[in-house]
Formats: C-alpha cells, sequence, structure tokens
C-alpha cells in the first residue's frame, strides 16, 4: 500500500514509517499539517496516519478539510488524547479510526490493513462517476448523460480503469495489465486500437472529451467543465 504519515515527532514518525517500510508499504511523511494535506490532496493514498496535535494545523482541521473537498482516503488518528470525548470529536470530524498513544505497532498495522480492506470494498461497489459519466462496476453498465453506452468487455475494464484513477496518467503497460493480466506484444498498437473505439463510444457526441492522449506517456481521464 502507499501510506500517508503526518507526525511532528521525529524519533515518533522515524519509528512508524520504518516499521511501515519494512512491512513493505511505500510511505510519504510530512512533519506539518499544511503540507500534510497538500500531500493528502495532491497524492494517492490507501491509508492516511494523522497525529491530532501537530504545528500549522492541526490533526482534525486536516480531516475536515480533505472530506469538504471530498477526498475519501481512509484516516487512522493518533493522539494522546484517549478520552471518549476526544475519539468522538476525531470521528465526527471524519477519522475513520482512532488510535491512543502509546501504541503497539502490531495493533497499529491491524489497524490499518482493515480500513484498507473496507475501502477496497466499498469502492468496488461503488458506482464511478467523472462528469457526466457513470459507470456502475457490478452491472458494467456506462452511461454518458443520459444515454447508455453499449461496450464489449474489455472496453468496460479499460473504462473502469481510467475512472478509477480519474485525473492520473495511466500508461500502456498499466491498461493492459488491467484489461488482459498478462504480457502481450505488440502493446501500443493493441491499446490503441481499444482505446480508439473506447472513445467513439464514449466521446463521440458530447463536447467536452474525457479520455485525453498524453503524449509520450498514455492516457488520462479528466472530467469536463459542465
Amino acid at each position: 500500500m502507499r501510506l500517508l504519515v503526518i507526525e511532528d515527532d521525529d524519533r515518533g514518525a522515524s519509528y512508524l514509517v520504518r516499521g511501515l517500510q519494512e512491512s513493505g508499504h511505500v510511505v510519504d511523511r510530512a512533519q506539518e499539517g499544511e503540507t500534510g494535506l497538500m500531500l493528502a490532496t495532491e497524492g494517492f493514498y490507501d491509508v492516511a496516519v494523522i497525529d491530532r496535535m501537530l504545528p500549522r494545523m492541526d490533526g482534525i482541521a486536516i480531516v475536515q478539510a480533505m472530506r469538504k473537498a471530498g477526498n475519501d482516503t481512509p484516516v487512522l488518528m493518533l493522539s494522546a488524547l484517549s478520552g471518549a470525548l476526544d475519539k468522538a470529536e476525531g470521528i465526527l470530524a471524519g477519522c475513520d479510526d482512532y488510535l491512543a498513544k502509546p501504541y503497539a505497532f502490531v495493533e497499529l498495522s491491524a489497524r490499518i490493513e482493515a480500513l484498507a480492506r473496507r475501502a477496497d470494498r466499498a469502492r468496488s461497489n461503488a458506482v464511478l462517476k467523472v462528469g457526466d459519466l457513470s459507470f456502475d462496476p457490478a452491472s458494467r453498465r456506462a452511461v454518458r448523460g443520459a444515454v447508455d453506452v453499449v461496450l464489449q468487455h474489455k472496453e468496460s475494464l479499460l473504462l473502469e480503469f481510467l475512472m478509477r484513477n480519474a485525473g492520473r496518467i495511466v500508461t500502456r503497460t498499466m491498461l493492459i495489465e488491467a484489461a488482459w493480466d498478462y504480457d502481450f506484444e505488440p502493446i501500443d498498437a493493441l491499446i490503441d486500437r481499444h482505446i480508439h473505439r473506447l472513445r467513439r463510444k464514449i466521446d463521440r457526441d458530447p463536447p467536452e472529451q474525457l479520455i485525453q492522449t498524453v503524449h509520450g506517456a498514455g492516457y488520462r481521464m479528466a472530467a469536463p467543465i459542465l
């Protein structure tokens, strides 16, 4: 998993980051609140671990700003404030879990894994929306505006991957792994052909194109200005 740790205590953060990295995770760390919020906003993380008491912007304010912006990254809050009212304030602010300091790393790790599993289940079942395009992973139904879009199976897999990564550049290799799950040559020609067909269905009539080509890199699903 890719994790974000926002913790100002260097000793505690070093212990936490090292343990998470040794567990096989990729970890970014911020030392104060404003930088932490910027990372949480601009990056994609499976779970954010946020200390409550931070310089420049406290953990409660970070979580509130994330939720107000529509950022649903699971948050585990750490705090030396362990009273029932303190925990309730954190949960009401938008935290998904609250762990009192001092903590055992094995418990923190287990809570992170549980949050990630819960988020994966929710994301896999949720209807995806980008602009006026929606896609239901369960029924494989796509709708642009009020018009149903009939997709072949591979096209639906590519569309789902693009929408789950909306706003980010995805390479042709990433797309072929998402839809075929094996090595295949020529990758570029295969993907470009399927993306061309997908575009003819998704972007044919609306004035705003959702599927953008990023020359030299791949493709990107971008929401139109409605």
